[in-house]
């Protein structure tokens, strides 16, 4: 089949759709890959889900919990200067 031609499918009584081999094996979907279906005007749109839901900034900050006092800028810079250097061999 060449790449132009359209692929096709039924929708069983069931309201199932099996998507062909080649489209699952190209967006590397396999069984129980959950996916977002979205009405477009075009069609349907599938997505594969995110794995983990959305989130910001501000619904996440504070949830580790540092101890001790806070470090300077200087002390988080030399800190990681330290461990780049650490990581890469140089003084």
């Amino acid at each position: 089949m060449a790449a132009s031609d359209p692929l096709a499918t039924t929708v069983s009584t069931k309201g199932q759709v099996i998507l062909p081999k080649t489209v699952r094996e190209r967006r590397r979907w396999s069984a129980g890959t959950r996916l977002v279906v979205e009405e477009t005007p075009e069609g349907v749109l599938l997505r594969a889900a995110p794995a983990f839901p959305p989130t910001t900034a501000a619904g996440v900050f504070g949830m580790l919990r540092a101890s001790g006092p806070a470090k300077s800028l200087e002390e988080m810079d030399a800190a990681v200067l330290g461990e780049a250097a650490r990581r890469h061999g140089r003084d």
